[in-house]
């Protein structure tokens, strides 16, 4: 049985990967937070668990202070 999953990461070329393998059974949240505003991090993404949950099964998320853009994987 295949796990599924959802991934933070920091590597913009990790996003280009899972959209050629079309992983749809793992989510990923791509965090973009400059060294200023990386103090809001951990309760934006716990944020985003809580608010969001299993949507982020087969979807890409992109996390910016103060934006979350949400978008399904192909």
């Amino acid at each position: 049985m295949q796990e599924e999953r959802v991934l933070l990461t920091e590597d913009k070329d990790f996003g280009r990967l899972v959209y050629l393998a079309g992983a749809r059974r793992i989510g990923v949240i791509l965090l973009r937070f400059p060294p200023g505003a990386r103090r809001e991090l951990c309760d934006t993404v716990k944020k985003l668990v809580h608010q969001e949950g299993k949507k982020l099964k087969g979807f890409f998320v992109v996390v910016r202070p103060g934006r979350i853009r949400i978008r399904r994987l192909p």
